[in-house]
């Protein structure tokens, strides 16, 4: 039988006590109060990223009463994906659209776009995989001037006067690229500290650099952070590390760099054998940052190391590869850390941004951080000490079947809050509306070997005869990009989007990889690749899974336990109305797609689909999960919802597609 082992891995939070006690006594915890004055100043509403407006002009009376009030299309921005969540800040909403990551103010009262920026073209920006992937941007008010920055898929860091968009003059220096203007932009890439060419970007022999999350600023500095090459079946080990950078917030000078791979004499140094380090990369923060104003710590979520889903060429934990990384904002240094993943080859990078509360344990203020995976786990710190709440501990886990690839015999399981959706996969899991259709769902996976958490990949030719392991959650299973968590930082509830998913690899000869895409000349090719392997399709089109396919959790965290659970949209049609399940009384399933969130003074808000398809937004009462009301909208929502009061008038922000769907109360009101 397997039994909970602590080890000196699960005990590495103490690394820089001895700081951050000084912190604790030095600097009162601050209550965290969500947004203030109707405004939605960053990316997740606050810097502690709660996604919640304390407004109650919108509540259960009158939710169904909202209608269109206006429709800002980015279509001529060539926007498609809809990532972006605006800001709203001193009378202005902003957003980033577009692959160009076109900066734009608009009017909050009836979507008038007021002024737009764009960066020049360079083949770096066009390289990147993450061009329509913005997701905001960054706000500070220094020497009384409102100052917009935002970092590009060619990675470059730029501010920009709020009120009329042209670059700051005085902030940073000329680029040597045509085009660009002669103020107000940041190379990046010059402070990472790898050859490369200001038009080309780094020699994509050894891997490259982009954006997808905007910067955070903490004082007055402002911390960037960084995506890379990842998932999409890569064959070759070489890339760059996704180093955290910080600039001086007045005048772009750069001030530090933290390493996410440790090199020698480093913390962590040790946990990266092969000499990896030297050639493998990235370790990206991709997700959003939060902070700590008052403490100066900014807080940051990283995946996992170069290939993803294979790690033979870089045995070893590979610290900091998906971990949370407390940093103290002035120097850049370490003052905490935990992995949350050892040697991960799941693609459990770390996808949204921790959550910041103030809570109440035991009678005492606590100062926490909750941070949720794709793992279905939250974990939960002390975030001045690093200490873990509950306590987390080591479990064994498989070992993998492919040669040369060596997994780390333990990884680390909370002990609360509970897991919020599903964590490996048993018969008992597959749907069972039927015995029929539950062998039919056993049918289904029968070419899969299946098993816990933490379900390694297989190899090609495996001698268990299978076509692939799955694994779940999966990589775009549990929590993830698309809907971030929210929270209620007055109750110190925490509310978590998630979706019942596994996935599939087949790892291949890295040969035959690089004869289906040809990795770049120069590079070396990994002994394996990891390539998708055959999907799983359940009878008629139905899901395998027992239901809810999707879900939203309430978790109280002053205490651990969840509150209440309800699954997101409605019964789709397909279950409806399956000819084997006219006489059964099926509860609502929720949909197959995560409900990106917002949470108001009464109400929790998600977006989802009707059962004949149909967009809507949801409200439900956040104390209880009782469904408030329904209200149909222009489109499918992606990534994030928000809201906030202008000029006495609570609006709601949804992200559908090209546009910004807008909605309030009738005017008439």
């Amino acid at each position: 039988m397997y039994q909970d082992c602590p080890t000196r891995r699960s005990l590495r939070w103490f690394s820089a006590l001895s700081v951050t006690l000084l912190l604790v006594s030095s600097i009162a915890a601050a209550a965290q109060r969500g947004t203030e004055n109707g405004q939605w100043r960053y990316l997740g509403g606050d810097s502690e990223h709660t996604r919640y407006l304390p407004a109650d002009q919108i509540n259960a009376d009158n939710f169904n009463d909202l209608e269109e009030a206006w429709i800002w299309d980015g279509a001529s921005f060539a926007a498609r994906s809809g990532r972006s969540t605006p800001s709203y800040i001193d009378g202005v909403l902003y957003t980033v659209a577009g692959p160009r990551r076109h900066v734009v103010a608009i009017d909050p009262a009836n979507g008038e776009t007021l002024w737009s920026y764009r960066e020049p073209h360079t083949a770096r920006w066009e390289y990147s995989m993450r061009k329509d992937y913005g997701k905001g941007i960054a706000y500070a008010e220094v020497d009384g001037r409102g100052i917009i920055y935002i970092v590009s898929p060619g990675f470059f860091l730029t501010a920009l006067d709020a009120k009329t968009g042209r670059p700051l003059e005085g902030f940073g220096k000329k680029v040597a690229v045509e085009g660009f203007p002669d103020t107000g932009v940041v190379d990046l890439l010059a402070d990472l500290g790898h050859p490369y060419d200001p038009y080309d970007g780094i020699d994509l022999e050894t891997g490259y650099i982009t954006s997808s999350s905007p910067p955070i600023v903490v004082g007055d500095v402002i911390v960037v952070g960084n995506s890379a090459e990842q998932g999409y079946n890569q064959s070759r080990v070489e890339n760059i590390p996704g180093d955290i950078l910080g600039y001086d917030a007045r005048t772009g000078k750069f001030l530090w760099k933290f390493n996410v791979l440790p090199g020698p004499g480093e913390f962590g140094h040790d946990t990266w054998e092969n000499d990896a380090w030297q050639w493998t990369g990235d370790i990206s923060s991709w997700a959003p940052l939060s902070a700590d104003q008052e403490r100066g710590i900014v807080y940051v979520p990283t995946n996992g190391a170069t290939l993803d889903f294979y790690g033979g060429f870089r045995p070893g934990d590979n610290l900091f590869s998906t971990s949370l990384i407390a940093l103290d904002v002035k120097t850049g240094k370490r003052l905490w850390h935990y992995q949350m993943v050892h040697h991960d080859i799941w693609n459990y990078d770390t996808p949204t941004a921790p959550v910041l509360l103030d809570v109440e344990i035991d009678g005492k203020s606590v100062p926490i951080v909750a941070q949720a995976t794709k793992q279905s786990f939250v974990y939960t710190f002390n975030r001045v000490t690093g200490e873990p709440i509950w306590p987390i501990v080591e479990r064994p886990v498989p070992v993998s079947r492919v040669p040369g690839e060596k997994l780390s015999k333990t990884q680390p399981f909370p002990t609360k809050p509970a897991p919020y959706d599903i964590q490996g996969l048993t018969h008992d899991q597959l749907m069972d509306f039927t015995p029929e259709l539950r062998q039919l769902a056993i049918k289904a996976i029968q070419d899969f070997e299946i098993g816990p958490l933490f379900n390694p990949p297989l190899h090609r030719d495996n001698d268990l005869g299978k076509t692939a392991a799955l694994w779940c959650p999966g990589d775009i299973g549990g929590v993830n990009i698309d809907a971030p968590v929210a929270a209620d930082p007055v109750a110190g509830v925490l509310y978590v989007p998630s979706r019942t998913h596994c996935s599939s690899r087949i790892v291949a000869p890295g040969v035959e990889r690089d004869a289906m895409i040809k990795a770049p000349t120069g590079s070396t090719i990994a002994d394996y690749a990891v390539l998708r392997a055959t999907g799983i399709r359940g009878p008629d089109g139905l899901s395998i899974y027992k239901p809810p396919y999707s879900r939203i959790t309430a978790i109280d965290m002053n205490t651990g336990e969840h509150l209440w659970m309800i699954p997101t949209g409605e019964t789709p049609d397909l279950v409806l109305d399956h000819p084997d399940l006219q006489d059964l009384d099926i509860p609502n399933t929720g949909v197959m797609m995560p409900a990106p969130i917002t949470v108001t003074k009464s109400l929790l808000l998600y977006t989802s689909r009707s059962s004949d398809g149909t967009p809507a937004l949801f409200a439900v009462n956040k104390a209880t999960g009782e469904q408030i009301g329904k209200v149909e909208v222009e489109d499918q929502t992606r990534y994030g919802t928000m809201s906030y009061v202008h000029e006495g008038r609570q609006y709601v922000v949804l992200q559908t597609g090209s546009k910004l769907t807008v909605l309030s109360l009738p005017f008439s009101e």
